[in-house]
């Protein structure tokens, strides 16, 4: 009686485990034992109303809606924390934390692309069972945010300057508050992983501290000082500028050649100019030592015309012979190289403008108090009334904009806090050369080191006053200099200097500052990937590389990934001028954020430029449609179908044999990938193997023997075949993770709680590559693709039964079977004896000769007719490109691009032609 009720124990536990054939032994065991038959049939009853239950709640809808879908699952994954990390001392950790876009920012590809890699390796890694934590976070973007708030009160009537510092920074901290959340919520959209629990900003109060206390340090070390340096310098903000934040135009505008008289009267020198406003400040003219022209003048003076100076003729090897005149006008406090030659010759250097642009007491009076641009204007006016202008000449420039301004910088002598970097870079380049950092690619290796061996100093102050205010005070009577992380304690006798620092001298301690304690800093730092654009190699990279190994003594990351530039599909960089840059959202509403991600990935080979149009988003949108249906294929059969994962290893063949093995063997292709930072190559693994591999050959191989097996076999291969798809569901997810989630929450029932994003990533397991299943696989693949060629080329319609004979000696009974049923055969003959017959459609493969008789099936007298108007129609075609590539004068004149597609034209054609002509060979 015990064993009875045992089994019977054991009867409702396999109910609930869904093995079949376990559950059939045991309900004839009870049988044979006499117990009463009602109670194992009640628990057939009971499994079958299960199973059915079930199967209504892994329904999957007909199509994929990625707008239902990705809205759903974003807020689950925040509602379960599934992001959030915590230090954990028995996993190892893996963390990236986000280069921090602008507060006040909107996403863009540049976004897309770099936070898509970010997202792939930080869920990748979570799937391989690291503790992973991907530290979300905006940078406070000074001259970005200031110039918003003072474009917003300008509205308003109000200057900064009117409400003053403490105002003005409620202002920004408003709209700080009001605007910084919108990027987050876009990459929400995105899919991003990030753990947003640990939000952080470059304003917080423990980051203010750490930027604070870092300046504190270095000067304290003599690393910083304050010095007279040229600039970049932004008229509209007031405020010194970083070279990132510089850009260039191409603007059409003159060369101006003046006349500058010799003080002796023997005559003149003719200088030439851009910028003939600045010549107020000129204090030399220069001309090249080896100049013969000049030979004679080195070492006289000339009358600086509208001014009472006078100012020498000197050599130096800078000044170029071929440019205007070979004589330059020095103006040092207004042209960077002018400045670097007038501290080889001890030459002064006159200011001429005013912080914003307008001349300053340093001129004559006539020209004070104007604008630079009608200055210019007046200056020549002037030299053209004393006869003093030689010619004009229209000529165009590279000129240097600033960003947030738009307008044109100003070259600029000002007083500036900076640091001397020489000593501070040299740890930072030798753990690269050691490969302590690795960059991805490694050619970028060279222009850091590049970079790094000719290092300047850093300008760090901005005359700006949203930011970290340098914490520097100076005494009101006697001037002197306190630095520290907090004010003297008799503040009323100091002032603090109005200065912020530059946003990237706050950023560069974002690896380590991010941790705002000593126990997550142990445990997450260093990090383990930066993904980060190579524009900014210098001005972040490289700096955060100093700060880690000045202020935490390790590196900040171990790789460096150095992602695509985007372009639009004719290679022009993307800009909202050229109208060629399109909203990622509107990108993610039309096609879906798993679409967008994956086309990105798909289309940036690393190191090379990605070429974006949001067409190509259908590449990532019918991948997802493709994975949907496949889906949706093996889960209606479920509900006819009874699963039992007891049958797994059951009934295999070849065909199952060979997608295990080409699925461990892409999982193995696809690990190595991403350790070697080539996630464009893993995208391309994925989309072979779910595309070619499993949609199109595996899933095809299914259906025989689900629609025609017997019930074993029928569970035994949707069983497989599910299990499958699930690990091929999981491998998919850190590059699609939308469609994934939803897919495996439709494949079984789950816990509240449950997601993918957690659970193992599939191991490779190199005993399953099996070599011998995946070559007979290969010759079934090139049988049937052959011959669906030759029904194309030969006009036989798809649904016609037709014959085929395969002269080979090396074809099993199996490969047989699935050849007939995936091309409609009606009698397929197979031996090595096999001769060719009359009238027949012919293809060689390795190993095997193909025939396929035609008579009956095609009328033969017509076909051979419309294949030969075919090919007198191509040869005609192909005359008229002949002619034309023969004719020199279309050669020659024609664009590169036209003749270049008039030769794929003729090799098309000659192509086609001799393909037509085989046919009909064989026609007979």
């Amino acid at each position: 009686m015990r064993s009875l009720i045992k089994k019977l124990l054991k009867l409702f536990i396999l109910v609930y485990s869904g093995s079949l054939k376990k559950f059939k032994f045991l309900y004839i065991s009870c049988q044979i034992e006499g117990i009463n038959s009602s109670i194992p049939l009640f628990l057939v009853f009971l499994q079958n109303y299960k199973f059915r239950k079930n199967l209504m709640q892994r329904e999957i809808p007909k199509t994929y809606d990625p707008a239902i879908v990705e809205d759903k699952w974003y807020k689950y994954w925040e509602d379960h924390s599934l992001f959030h990390s915590e230090p954990d001392p028995l996993k190892k950790s893996y963390t990236i934390v986000i280069p921090p876009p602008n507060v006040t920012g909107m996403l863009h590809l540049g976004h897309i692309l770099n936070n898509t890699l970010q997202d792939v390796y930080i869920r990748y890694k979570r799937m391989k069972g690291f503790n992973a934590c991907w530290v979300p976070g905006t940078d406070h973007a000074s001259i970005a945010t200031e110039s918003k708030v003072m474009a917003l009160l300008r509205e308003q009537g109000i200057s900064k300057y009117d409400i003053g510092r403490e105002e003005f920074l409620k202002h920004c901290w408003e709209w700080t508050h009001k605007y910084g959340g919108i990027i987050y919520k876009q990459l929400r959209k995105l899919g991003t992983s990030l753990d947003w629990d640990r939000e952080r900003f470059t304003m917080d109060e423990h980051y203010y501290r750490q930027v604070i206390e870092a300046f504190v340090d270095l000067y304290n070390k003599g690393y910083i000082y304050r010095g007279l340096r040229l600039v970049n310098w932004c008229p509209a903000s007031r405020s010194a500028i970083s070279n990132e934040e510089v850009i260039y135009r191409t603007v059409k505008g003159k060369l101006w050649h003046f006349r500058y008289p010799l003080s002796d009267g023997s005559g003149y020198v003719v200088v030439a100019t851009t910028r003939p406003e600045t010549m107020l400040g000129d204090t030399a003219v220069a001309v090249n030592p080896d100049d013969e022209r000049y030979t004679g003048l080195i070492g006289k003076s000339i009358l600086l015309p509208l001014t009472d100076r006078e100012i020498p003729i000197i050599a130096d090897q800078y000044v170029d012979k071929s440019f205007g005149t070979g004589a330059v006008k020095v103006t040092p406090a207004h042209d960077p190289n002018d400045y670097q030659i007038a501290e080889r010759h001890g030459l002064l250097a006159i200011n001429i403008f005013t912080d914003h642009a307008f001349t300053n007491e340093n001129v004559p009076e006539q020209f004070r108090h104007l604008d630079r641009f009608v200055a210019r204007k007046k200056v020549v006016e002037k030299l053209e009334e004393l006869g003093l202008v030689e010619k004009i000449e229209d000529h165009t420039n590279n000129v240097g904009y600033s960003q947030r301004g738009d307008v044109p910088i100003e070259p600029y002598l000002s007083e500036q806090w900076f640091m001397s970097m020489k000593d501070l870079s040299e740890p930072a380049l030798k753990v690269v050369e050691e490969g302590q950092v690795k960059f991805h690619p490694e050619h970028w290796i060279k222009t850091y080191k590049h970079w790094m061996t000719n290092i300047n100093d850093w300008c760090i102050s901005r005359q700006l006053w949203w930011g970290h205010r340098i914490p520097v005070w100076y005494h009101n009577d006697t001037g002197e200099i306190y630095c520290a992380a907090e004010p003297p304690g008799d503040i009323e006798n100091w002032h603090q200097d109005e200065d912020v620092l530059d946003t990237w001298a706050s950023s560069w301690l974002w690896a380590h500052a991010v941790f705002t304690n000593e126990k997550d800093q142990k445990y997450y730092y260093p990090t383990d990937l930066l993904v980060t654009g190579p524009d900014i190699i210098f001005f972040w990279v490289a700096r955060m590389i100093i700060a880690g190994m000045e202020f935490q003594e390790a590196i900040p990351f171990k790789d460096v990934y150095f992602t695509s530039i985007i372009r639009d599909g004719q290679g022009r960089k993307m800009s909202k001028s050229l109208g060629n840059s399109p909203d990622p959202l509107d990108v993610i509403a039309n096609y879906g954020a798993d679409a967008l991600r994956f086309t990105v990935n798909y289309l940036a080979p690393l190191g090379q430029d990605l070429l974006f149009e949001e067409e190509k988003c259908e590449l990532g949108r019918n991948f997802a449609n493709k994975i949907w249906n496949a889906g949706r294929f093996l889960l209606m059969n479920a509900q006819n179908v009874r699963t039992d994962k007891s049958l797994l290893d059951e009934h295999v063949d070849f065909t199952d044999k060979w997608i295990i093995s080409k699925f461990n063997d892409t999982l193995e292709k696809l690990d190595r990938s991403l350790d070697n930072f080539d996630v464009n190559g893993a995208v391309k693994l994925i989309y072979s193997y779910v595309w070619n591999d499993f949609c199109d050959w595996y899933v095809e191989f299914t259906k025989n023997r689900i629609y025609f097996g017997d019930e074993e076999i029928k569970s035994a291969v949707l069983t497989r075949a599910l299990v499958l798809f699930e690990e091929m569901i999981k491998m998919i997810h850190p590059f699609m993770p939308f469609i994934s989630e939803e897919i495996w929450h439709v494949l079984a029932e789950r816990k509240e709680g449950d997601s993918i994003s957690v659970q193992d990533f599939p191991k490779s397991d190199a005993e399953k590559i099996d070599s011998e299943s995946e070559k007979e696989m290969e010759f079934v693949q090139n049988v049937v693709t052959a011959i669906r060629n030759i029904r194309g080329e030969m006009n036989i319609a798809p649904s016609r039964e037709i014959s085929v004979m395969l002269k080979t000696g090396r074809i099993t009974e199996g490969q047989k079977k699935y050849i007939s049923s995936l091309v409609r055969i009606g009698q397929l003959t197979a031996g090595s004896e096999i001769a060719k017959p009359k009238a027949s459609a012919s293809s060689v493969i390795k190993d095997c000769e193909i025939y396929i008789p035609l008579e009956g099936i095609i009328d033969l007298d017509v076909e051979k007719n419309r294949l030969q108007k075919e090919i007198q129609r191509l040869e005609s075609a192909l005359s008229g490109v002949v002619k034309k590539l023969s004719n020199e004068n279309f050669v020659n004149r024609a664009p590169a691009d036209v003749i270049e597609k008039e030769r794929i034209k003729q090799a098309d054609w000659e192509n086609q032609i001799g393909k037509l002509k085989g046919i009909l060979d064989e026609l007979g």
